[in-house]
């Protein structure tokens, strides 16, 4: 199996699908993640404007409903790889930025971190996540759906129960029944996994979707700790 390059996966027509979450509206991400958004941002929203980003954002309805529900008590970011977004931005309550979740990076911390169904069609899945939970405030919260049987390993078997186990060491909670992955405050992450490459032919995975399998080599597991830095 040739495994392709996160260049080439980006131009990738499983990447480019348009099922996923290009239309998704609040009440959908609010089932999908497992949250009431409005209220956690509302909760976080005492000292200022709660800050939200949502990677792989697709058009960004969902965000526009925030905006306008939530006004001056938050400030909201979307990131996705194409620029097919349906509102106007209106900075600094709503600001859309078209770029890869693979080499953007935010110059703030943010108060909630949310990707719905965008981890599927990552390759360096688990860098992405690593990267993540340093844009986190001190009591932020980050919440995807991860699906781990996505995570192979060299021979193609997936990294299973190790993986989960990993995780679960430096501080992030997955649930396998839900396929969510959740973190609480900004960490650094050494995952014992070293990237390989993608294999956009995978198949579907547990959504009835194309998505994609990330390939890793398995490395000495090594500690986490918690950090207040941005990466």
């Amino acid at each position: 199996m040739r495994l392709t390059t996160d260049a080439e996966l980006e131009q990738s027509t499983v990447v480019a699908n348009t099922l996923m979450n290009r239309e998704r509206r609040l009440p959908g991400y609010n089932r999908e993640l497992g949250l009431d958004i409005p209220a956690v941002l509302r909760r976080t929203a005492t000292n200022g404007p709660a800050r939200w980003l949502d990677l792989c954002c697709g058009a960004a309805y969902a965000l526009g409903e925030a905006t306008h529900l939530l006004g001056r008590d938050a400030e909201i970011v979307g990131m996705d790889l194409v620029d097919f977004f349906a509102c106007r931005p209106d900075p600094p309550r709503l600001r859309l930025i078209t770029a890869s979740a693979t080499t953007w990076h935010p110059d703030e911390p943010f108060d909630l971190i949310t990707c719905v169904h965008g981890l599927h069609y990552i390759g360096d899945k688990l860098t992405l996540l690593t990267r993540i939970v340093t844009w986190l405030a001190e009591d932020g919260l980050f919440v995807a759906n991860f699906d781990t049987a996505s995570i192979r390993l060299e021979d193609g078997a997936p990294a299973g129960r190790r993986l989960t186990a990993a995780l679960r060491s430096q501080g992030l909670t997955y649930d396998a029944r839900t396929k969510r992955i959740r973190c609480t405050g900004p960490r650094t992450l050494d995952l014992p996994y070293r990237y390989l490459g993608a294999d956009d032919q995978a198949g579907p995975n547990y959504t009835g979707q194309p998505a994609v399998d990330s390939y890793y080599a398995q490395e000495k597991p090594v500690a986490s700790r918690r950090t207040g830095g941005l990466s």
